[in-house]
C-alpha cells in the first residue's frame, strides 16, 4: 500500500520510520485479567518489531509522535524493553510526548537511561535539532500537561540550504476546537516544514498535503479494543525532490473485529462457521447475531463451542423477533393473548431499546409457554 505525490525544491531524499500510539501498558479492561497480561507483555513485542523494521527497511530517521505509554503508571520491564529496542535502531530516534505520556521532570522519559540515539522533546515550545549527517533538521515540542494550547499557532521556519525541515508532534489535525494541540491545515501551510509526522488519532490518515507541507498520522499500530478494529500500520516515509511517498507496515500481532452473522432460518453455529475467515485464533473477536428468530440464540453453546477459536470472544443478540410470531397475537389461546399484550406494548414503545426490551420479554415468555406445553402433554399421557 502506498500513496505518492511530486512538487518543487531539489533537497537530498531520507527515509522515515513514523509510528505513534503504541499507548504501552494499557489496562485492557475489556479483557480477563490474565489476558490482559499477556497483551500487555504482547505490546512490548511491539518495540522489537518496530526496531526490526528500522533495520530492514534501512531507514535513516525514527519520529515517534506521542502517547508511546498509556499513563505515567508504566512497569519497569516496559521502560527497559523500550531502551532495549530503541538502542538497536541504527539511526537517530526522535519522540515527542503526548496527552498520556506528558513530559514532566518525573515523567518516564525524565526516569529513563535513553540510549544515545534517542531524543526527547521536553519543552512546550517548539525546538529545532539539526542532523547534518541526514540534511535535515528535526522541529518538534511536548506536552507537559494532560492538555495543550494550539502550539503551531504564529509558527514558522525558514529553509536552510540543502536542509530539510520536518517535525515530530502530537495533536489534532483538523480539530478547531480541541484541547489537544488543534493544528489547521493553514497552519501546516505556513509551518515551513517538507513534512509533519503526527499523533492522537487512532484511525490512519494517509498521505495529505497542506501547501507546500506533507504531514500524515499513522493511527495505533495495534488495536486495544473495539473501536481500533482492522490492520492497524505504521508509515514508512521517503521525503526529498519536493516528492513524498508513504507505505504502511504491519508489525501488529493480533488485532480486533466485530463480526455480523446473520442467522435468519439457519442454526447460528453453522452460521458463524460460514461467515468466519480462516485464521481467527489470534485475534479478539466480537460477533453480533443478527436476523429474525423466534426465540434468543443460545449464547452460553455457541461460547462452549467456539471459544478456542479466538484469543477473546465476546457474543452479542442482535436478533429480533420474527414477524410472523406477532401474526398470532390474535389468536384466541393463552400464548395469543400474551402476545397481544406485549404487542400493544412493542406498538407504544417511545425508541429502539424500549422495542428489544418488550421483544426479548415476549421471547422469554414463549420459551416459558412452550416447557409448560410440554409439562402437561407429558403428565396427561
Amino acid at each position: 500500500m502506498s500513496e505518492r505525490g511530486g512538487d518543487k525544491t531539489d533537497m537530498s531524499e531520507i527515509k522515515i520510520l513514523h509510528a505513534a500510539d503504541l499507548h504501552l501498558d494499557s489496562p485492557f479492561e475489556g479483557l480477563p485479567a490474565g489476558k490482559a497480561a499477556i497483551r500487555r507483555g504482547e505490546q512490548r513485542e511491539l518495540l522489537g518489531r518496530l526496531a526490526e523494521l528500522a533495520r530492514r527497511e534501512g531507514v535513516q530517521l525514527v519520529l515517534l509522535a506521542g502517547d508511546l505509554f498509556d499513563s505515567d503508571n508504566t512497569y519497569y520491564e516496559t521502560g527497559e524493553e523500550l531502551c532495549r529496542s530503541l538502542s538497536q535502531i541504527p539511526a537517530p530516534v526522535f519522540i515527542s510526548p503526548g496527552n498520556h505520556d506528558y513530559y514532566t521532570p518525573k515523567s518516564a522519559y525524565a526516569r529513563l537511561k535513553l540510549p544515545e540515539n534517542v531524543h526527547v522533546f521536553s519543552s512546550g515550545d517548539i525546538d529545532a535539532v539539526p542532523v547534518p549527517q541526514l540534511g535535515v533538521r528535526v522541529f518538534g515540542a511536548a506536552f507537559t500537561d494532560k492538555r495543550s494550547a494550539p502550539l503551531l499557532r504564529g509558527f514558522h521556519a525558514e529553509h536552510e540550504d540543502g536542509m530539510l525541515n520536518v517535525m515530530c508532534i502530537h495533536g489534532e489535525a483538523g480539530a478547531r476546537d480541541s484541547v489537544y494541540n488543534a493544528i489547521s491545515e493553514d497552519e501546516l501551510k505556513s509551518s515551513g516544514m517538507e513534512y509533519v509526522a503526527l499523533g492522537h488519532v487512532h484511525k490512519a490518515s494517509g498521505l495529505k498535503k497542506a501547501g507546500d507541507t506533507w504531514y500524515s498520522w499513522p493511527g495505533c499500530p495495534e488495536g486495544r479494543g473495539f473501536d481500533e478494529t482492522g490492520e492497524k500500520t505504521v508509515n514508512i516515509v521517503t521525503l526529498g525532490d519536493g516528492k513524498c511517498s508513504l507505505e504502511t507496515a504491519c508489525i501488529a500481532s493480533r488485532r480486533y473485529e466485530i463480526l455480523n452473522v446473520d442467522v435468519t432460518s439457519t442454526d447460528p453455529l453453522l452460521a458463524i462457521h460460514t461467515t468466519l475467515p480462516d485464521e481467527t485464533v489470534k485475534d479478539v473477536y466480537r460477533i453480533i447475531l443478527t436476523g429474525e428468530t423466534d426465540s434468543s440464540p443460545d449464547l452460553n453453546r455457541l461460547y462452549f463451542n467456539l471459544e478456542e477459536m479466538f484469543f477473546e470472544l465476546q457474543l452479542r443478540d442482535g436478533t429480533r423477533l420474527r414477524r410472523s410470531v406477532w401474526e398470532r397475537a390474535g389468536d384466541d389461546t393463552l400464548r395469543g393473548l400474551f402476545l397481544k399484550k406485549l404487542r400493544a406494548k412493542y406498538d407504544a414503545a417511545h425508541d429502539e431499546a424500549q422495542r428489544h426490551t418488550v421483544e426479548q420479554a415476549a421471547r422469554w415468555g414463549l420459551a416459558a409457554l412452550d416447557n409448560m406445553e410440554e409439562v402437561v402433554k407429558h403428565e396427561d399421557k
